[in-house]
């Protein structure tokens, strides 16, 4: 079993920078790719960005792509998301998942969840 662990949500102004942390509990690197989604009060789950278990590959919204950025650090068994020119629109629970790729960025199967960290935007 693999418990996910997000840090980092605050409450930013727009424009502002965040960055998310995910600790999954043991060396997923090796198995699992990480994904990042986000929920908002009024909409369903949004798949947001991912990465490949080896970190060779990552996957991005639209929404996201040229805003946010993700990596990982097998040494630390640590993936973060990296979140530059934040708008009133990204807020949000933001949830850290491990699975295949493959499951990640078509949001079907996912297993492994983390209890999700708040990110509020203020215009």
């Amino acid at each position: 079993q693999v418990h996910v662990v997000e840090s980092g949500g605050g409450l930013m102004h727009s424009g502002g920078s965040l960055r998310l942390s995910c600790t999954p509990s043991e060396r997923t690197f090796s198995v699992y790719a990480i994904g990042w989604f986000r929920q908002a009060p009024v909409n369903g789950r949004e798949f947001v960005a991912a990465i490949t278990d080896n970190g060779d590959d990552t996957y991005y919204s639209v929404s996201a792509k040229g805003r946010f950025t993700v990596s990982s650090d097998n040494a630390k068994n640590a993936a973060y998301m990296q979140m530059h020119s934040l708008k009133p629109e990204d807020t949000a629970v933001y949830y850290c998942a491990a699975d295949f790729f493959s499951s990640l960025i078509v949001d079907t199967g996912v297993r492994y969840w983390g209890q999700g960290t708040q990110v509020t935007v203020s215009s």
